[in-house]
């Protein structure tokens, strides 16, 4: 599933580390890790409590390509 993320750009914009951010939205560092390396697709609360903590809507972290036949 091409799932695409700006969360790095938009968590490195709030000056904080990847450990920060999972504390803010209560997951670990490793899964905001794999989010950023998109081997990991979050779920919508997940996806909405990241854009609510870097003050952003989820679009302007997470875009959805389809593959084409």
């Amino acid at each position: 599933m091409p799932l695409f993320n700006r969360l790095k750009e938009h968590r490195s914009k709030l000056g904080i580390n990847q450990t920060e951010l999972g504390k803010r939205v209560g997951v670990s560092r490793q899964t905001i890790s794999l989010i950023e390396r998109g081997d990991y697709s979050p779920s919508v609360s997940l996806a909405l409590k990241l854009a609510k903590v870097c003050q952003v809507s989820v679009e302007d972290i997470f875009s959805y390509e389809e593959d084409e036949l």
